[in-house]
């Protein structure tokens, strides 16, 4: 088994969340590996390493840290194309948002998200929010895919 940890692909248009999301990594010392992404069909480039992506520039995530409001192509669409992916059908992606909707949360769960978290407000509930994101999905095993 090898220590490293996971990748985690953060799917961002808000360059302003994308800095703070950077800035929180940096103070709460959280060792996984952040690559950005900023719409949804630049995430399934990269999930499906289609240009301008290739396998050496998009290793596998272990998390995928998705925004619901997203250009092109919003979060649940990425989302229903992920779970209906043998592939990614256990890929953990944890929806990461601002929107504070019950339909939104319904509706990401029944879309096959692990969780959803709204964004909290002030740079550290921010950070806070993402060091317990780190800390449980580092401690959670991930489930492998019985194939």
């Amino acid at each position: 088994m090898t220590d490293a940890k996971p990748l985690v692909l953060l799917v961002e248009d808000d360059e302003h969340d994308v800095i703070a999301t950077r800035r929180a990594w940096r103070r709460e010392h959280i060792p996984n590996p952040l690559r950005v992404v900023g719409d949804g069909e630049s995430c399934l480039d990269y999930l499906y390493r289609r240009p301008p992506f290739d396998a050496a520039s998009a290793p596998r995530p272990g998390i995928v840290l998705l925004d619901l409001h997203l250009p092109r192509m919003d979060g649940l669409e990425v989302l229903r194309v992920l779970r209906s992916d043998p592939d990614f059908r256990f890929l953990p992606v944890i929806m990461l948002t601002s929107s504070r909707t019950e339909q939104d949360r319904l509706r990401s769960y029944a879309g096959g998200a692990s969780a959803f978290i709204t964004k909290p407000i002030g740079f550290d509930n921010f950070a806070a929010a993402v060091r317990t994101i780190s800390e449980f999905w580092n401690l959670a095993q991930p489930v492998e895919d019985p194939r």
